[in-house]
């Protein structure tokens, strides 16, 4: 199951291509009956999905598809999404750094924190860094930090790109790849995604790139 995600989730960019979202979701409503329904479903999502519609589609397919092994795992990745959506307490995140310590998302507690799920493989991710570089630069004196999470497998290929793209911010993962624990918790199945959590832990955004987040964190900052 968990190697059959991960093909889905590298497929991801073309199946979001091939069809638009309305057609998508009506593909859904169509096929209430189908366990396929819940692939669709998660392409409804995209990159940036949102709990509430995603769980209304869910809602409307067969028990049946609702009880089976596979919708009991959507069940349970969407319970993970409302969890981490905005205005809930950012779910709490311990994993090690590059140097083998434990780091905590609580340890960052009292500044705002955007916790960056991204790895060394993924080119979106790669592409966005120089931003988010100039982004840390801009904020960190500001009371702002970035907690990257890596989706990464290969402890050398993680310390490399972080040194390669100058990312001087904390760093953490657990090295499992599309099975990372926290990205499990947080709901996330495609990267780059961010999270931007408040002073007291709340989550207040979920998804700013680029010149949003700027703007957003220049609101908050000012």
């Amino acid at each position: 199951m968990k190697k059959l995600i991960g093909i889905i989730l590298l497929a991801f960019p073309l199946l979001v291509l091939s069809q638009t979202k309305a057609e998508l979701i009506k593909q859904v409503k169509d096929n209430p009956t189908t366990v396929e329904s819940l692939k669709t479903i998660q392409r409804v999502g995209g990159y940036y999905p949102e709990y509430k519609e995603l769980r209304a589609l869910y809602n409307g397919l067969d028990k049946a598809v609702r009880k089976s092994k596979e919708g009991k795992a959507f069940d349970y990745y969407l319970k993970r999404l409302e969890n981490s959506s905005v205005g809930k307490k950012a779910p709490g995140i311990t994993q090690l750094t590059p140097e083998g310590e434990p780091f905590s998302l609580t340890d960052l507690r009292g500044t705002y924190v955007l916790i960056d799920f991204w790895a060394a493989w993924c080119p979106d991710c790669r592409r966005e860094n120089p931003s988010l570089v100039k982004t840390y630069a801009e904020f960190k004196d500001k009371n702002f930090e970035i907690l990257g999470v890596s989706f990464d497998r290969k402890l050398e290929d993680w310390v490399k790109a972080i040194k390669d793209d100058k990312l001087t911010w904390k760093h953490i993962s657990d090295l499992q790849s599309w099975q990372n624990a926290a990205g499990t918790l947080y709901g996330v199945r495609s990267i780059p995604q961010n999270i931007l959590v408040d002073p007291a832990g709340i989550i207040i955004a979920r998804n700013l790139h680029g010149e949003a987040l700027n703007e957003k964190l220049r609101e908050l900052l000012h």
